[in-house]
């Protein structure tokens, strides 16, 4: 997933992606604790997009709160 594609999104689009991430990771947890995970390094990638969209979304939180002080 790249940032510039999650810039373009609406707030409600970086809601449903992180929900559809995390729905993701609990699924490969669960494969990866029965032991019928293919590819480990994807619970890796399904954590760093998590903190992408979380950190875009911080970063528009904390721009709309430096306008308002202004």
């Amino acid at each position: 997933m790249k940032t510039n594609e999650l810039r373009e999104s609406s707030n409600e689009e970086l809601g449903q992606k992180e929900a559809d991430l995390r729905e993701e990771l609990f699924k490969l947890r669960f494969q990866l604790a029965s032991g019928q995970i293919e590819n480990t390094m994807r619970i890796r990638h399904v954590r760093k997009d998590i903190a992408r969209v979380l950190t875009i979304y911080q970063e528009r939180v904390a721009q709309k709160d430096k306008e308002r002080e202004q």
